[in-house]
């Protein structure tokens, strides 16, 4: 057993005990100048069923790392010129300012800030700023249904995913839950093109020919069969339905809130100081 294993077990025997009055004395592991390593700050690298050789090892590395970037600091620090260690001392200090003010507005919105936003204020939003919200791209509400080739009774899916009737569609969520590989049902909610057109197994050319031209299509190749139904859709450089973006639209509202929140916070605290004589203009 080599010193460090027995410093190790040592170590281990001395923290499972502590004092008369059930404290814990630091241990002192390493030391580069004035800085310490105690062994309450090494992180639990000793773990069940790993042997007194591994474990000194992970000790071994850890203390080596630590005296590593401690000596690398310490040799920075004599001989950083006072100009840079003044910048470093200033950007510490801005770095510092900016975490607490953080901080402090964090805690001022959670108390403070109201943060429902009722559906009328969205559906005003939407159609005061209809200009911002026309789509990048092709949007559907489809269903999209993978089979294997040999899928029995593969027709009645067929007609089931062509029908809009409620127990039809449960009727066909019960069949594809038991045979499809993959089933997507996105009959109430708006999505990409593109996230749909990714599962099938060849390109779509020209997605706005495809969309007018097809409520319903299905292809395959030598393992699968792919059903797709549309429902509906909006061409690109239409306006996006309010649904669509109503997410979004929350969240500009909420950022704006934010924003005009916080600037009240730093100008009521301003204005306070001028009141206080805390503040002075020379």
């Amino acid at each position: 057993m080599n010193k460090l294993s027995i410093i190790l077990i040592s170590l281990l025997l001395l923290t499972s005990c502590g004092n008369n009055h059930g404290q814990k004395k630091r241990i002192a592991i390493a030391q580069v100048g004035k800085e310490i390593l105690y062994y309450d700050e090494m992180p639990k690298l000793i773990q069940r069923g790993v042997n007194d050789a591994d474990s000194a090892a992970l000790f071994q590395n850890y203390i080596n790392k630590w005296a590593k970037r401690k000596l690398l600091l310490q040799k920075a620090m004599d001989n950083l010129s006072p100009a840079l260690k003044d910048e470093i001392a200033k950007q510490l200090e801005e770095t510092r300012s900016n975490l607490v003010i953080y901080q402090y507005q964090r805690q001022m919105i959670l108390e403070k800030l109201d943060t429902v936003v009722a559906d009328s204020e969205l559906e005003n939003y939407y159609s005061a700023n209809e200009n911002s919200f026309v789509l990048p791209s092709n949007i559907v509400k489809a269903l999209f249904i993978k089979l294997p080739l040999e899928t029995p009774d593969i027709n009645k899916i067929r007609s089931l995913a062509r029908s809009n009737d409620h127990d039809e569609l449960q009727q066909l969520e019960s069949l594809c839950y038991q045979f499809a590989e993959k089933f997507d049902d996105f009959n109430e909610d708006w999505v990409p093109m593109d996230r749909l057109s990714v599962e099938l197994p060849q390109n779509i050319e020209n997605e706005e020919n495809f969309l007018k031209r097809n409520t319903f299509f299905e292809t395959s190749d030598s393992a699968s069969v792919y059903l797709v139904s549309i429902r509906d859709y909006r061409l690109r450089s239409s306006l996006a339905p309010f649904e669509y973006v109503k997410d979004d639209i929350k969240r500009i509202i909420w950022n704006t809130r934010r924003f005009e929140f916080i600037q009240s916070l730093e100008n009521g605290i301003y204005n306070d100081a001028l009141k206080e004589n805390s503040f002075k203009i020379f």
